[in-house]
């Protein structure tokens, strides 16, 4: 993936600028240098190992502590903050149970690279492997999720290793550290340095790409006749969004993004094709197949996005652009590896790259965007999945932050809405984790109060975290929550509808589903239903109007509408399906 923003870690002059206490217990260190490092919400919820840590809190005015209602949520919340802002979210759970129902988001985050920082804590140093009250070796369960983990057994360096947990969670390729803080050290004191800048002598990840790389792949591109970028998730967490732009448009290339990678590129510009993969745009995914020279730019070539290997895109010369030399090579061959930051290596190729004639590269893609366009379904009793997304994103001029969970909503989302503006659309793209939407968007709306934030989510993945309704209204979090209720596992019912022989085994949710207007009236949020295109629109206006609590949104969608186009399982990126017939 690319370089990722990384947060402040230390004044101009590498030291605290404000008095401090010569001696400090572990939690009132631990805090003052959480505020050193500018960090200004925490998504947690205490227990007794961490007691003294929420006691230092108590009279703590610049961090934000966010009460959740469940250590997985507090890690999806995290997790949204994070990939709104690009600064790291922020845990703060208990031992035990707190700890291993962080898993979760901390699983998602690494798939996804998503920086986050989870403090945990742990029993006493002298009975940890005691199996004694709510112990768990969180750090050996966590070792395969984590960018790093940490378990602190001396005072005098927690500072050290709090600073390098940012340090580390942000720089290079992003993803989750975890913090395991033992009761004892954060009840013994010791003294609070305002140290210097971190540098850890075996981290230094690879920033500027190799010369020669990058000339050959600038002579490529320029000799391509069906040239095609194809944009990653690297591309927004390393804000790559303007190099990106200006490289395409000057040299005309088509640009397709993965589903981490919408909104790196405007959709709104002629050089769009939409989204690649098994829910992709025909154009693109054909483009994809067709092409002769291929620019991968902070993606990984996961299996959603290539199909079948041995079909996807035979005919091109490839070139990776990565901060991660592991994802070079991992699934797919490349001819031209480039290990660094997207944002430093994308100026140096658009620099010696000149213009490719592409006339008829793009007389071929404008003629599958004529002839195999994403289909919208009329109907004017029934809500349809793929208009009702449309009609948010025009009721949101597409300048929402728009949060999805995960299934056919997630799908049709990354689909329907235009996608402009990077860090507007957060998904779990990796893990493909159900639950994930609400308490993302939450995060979000923490990290951009200023911004209109919006989950799209189904009926089935909404009610996994539900119960965080509790946290958004205590807090007035005016967030848009949009239920696309078809009363079933949408994704799951297709699935076992085209390969299963509509054997609807256990997926169907129309008898055990709850009343989510009077759910979310009973927390003290709004609740609307819409059942036609009509009540939609009113529910829509409606919704948009309040900025003081939480709204949401019931709409009775068609139950058995499919997500279209469709890469089967096995089969190759040309070899979509576009329809029922």
């Amino acid at each position: 993936m690319a370089q990722a923003k990384t947060q402040p870690i230390d004044s101009a002059t590498n030291k605290s600028q404000t008095p401090e206490p010569a001696v400090l217990n572990g939690a009132e260190l631990l805090i003052r240098t959480l505020k050193d490092i500018r960090v200004d919400t925490i998504f947690g919820y205490p227990g007794g190992a961490v007691l003294p840590i929420y006691d230092a809190l108590f009279d703590e005015h610049d961090i934000n502590h966010v009460l959740i209602r469940h250590e997985q949520a507090g890690a999806h919340a995290a997790d949204g903050y994070a990939r709104a802002t690009g600064k790291a979210g922020v845990v703060l759970v208990t031992s035990g149970p707190g700890g291993t129902n962080t898993v979760t988001g901390i699983a998602t985050a690494a798939m996804d690279s998503i920086p986050m920082v989870v403090f945990t804590g742990q029993v006493p140093t002298e009975l940890i492997g005691n199996d004694a009250f709510q112990e768990a070796d969180i750090v050996g369960i966590t070792r395969p999720i984590t960018k790093h983990n940490y378990l602190v057994k001396d005072v005098n360096n927690l500072e050290q290793v709090v600073r390098e947990a940012f340090h580390v969670a942000t720089s290079g390729r992003p993803g989750p550290v975890l913090v395991d803080l033992p009761k004892d050290m954060l009840n013994t004191e010791c003294r609070y340095s305002g140290l210097k800048k971190i540098s850890i002598p075996s981290y230094k990840p690879t920033e500027e790409g190799h010369t020669t790389q990058i000339f050959k792949a600038a002579q490529l591109l320029s000799k391509a006749k069906k040239p095609l970028i194809y944009a990653g998730g690297g591309a927004v967490l390393g804000e790559a969004w303007e190099e990106l732009t200006a490289m395409a448009e000057r040299l005309n290339i088509p640009v397709t993004t993965t589903l981490m990678g919408l909104g790196g590129f405007p959709e709104s510009k002629p050089q769009s094709v939409g989204m690649l993969g098994m829910h992709g745009t025909y154009y693109a995914n054909m483009a994809m197949t067709e092409c002769d020279v291929l620019l991968a730019v902070g993606a990984r070539f996961d299996d959603r996005v290539t199909g079948r290997l041995d079909g996807f895109s035979p005919h091109s010369k490839k070139i990776h652009i990565d901060i991660d030399p592991s994802n070079i090579g991992k699934n797919v061959a490349v001819d031209i590896p480039i290990v660094g930051d997207v944002k430093k290596v994308l100026p140096g190729i658009d620099r010696q790259a000149t213009k490719p004639d592409t006339e008829e590269w793009w007389d071929t893609i404008n003629t599958w965007k004529r002839e195999h366009p994403l289909k919208v379904p009329e109907s004017e009793t029934t809500i349809k999945p793929q208009l009702m997304i449309e009609r948010i994103s025009e009721f949101t001029n597409g300048e929402a932050i728009v949060v999805t969970d995960v299934g056919q909503h997630q799908m049709w989302a990354a689909q329907h809405y235009t996608f402009n503006y990077p860090r507007s659309f957060l998904s779990s793209g990796g893990l493909g984790t159900m639950g994930y939407g609400f308490p993302a968007a939450m995060g979000a709306a923490f990290g951009c109060p200023d911004r209109t934030v919006v989950c799209i989510t189904g009926d089935g993945g909404f009610q996994m975290t539900a119960y965080e309704l509790a946290t958004a209204v205590e807090y007035e979090v005016p967030l848009k929550i949009a239920i696309m209720n078809n009363e079933c596992l949408g994704m799951v019912r297709q699935w076992q509808e085209l390969f299963f022989n509509k054997r609807y085994s256990h997926s169907i949710l129309k008898k055990g589903n709850p009343d989510f207007v009077k759910l979310a009236e009973s927390y003290g949020a709004v609740g609307l239903r819409a059942t036609n295109p009509k009540e939609m629109d009113e529910v829509l206006e409606q919704a948009m109007a309040i900025h003081d609590r939480p709204v949401v949104m019931d709409f009775k969608v068609e139950e058995h509408e499919n997500c279209y186009p469709m890469v089967p399982a096995g089969a190759a990126l040309n070899e979509m399906v576009e329809g029922d017939e």
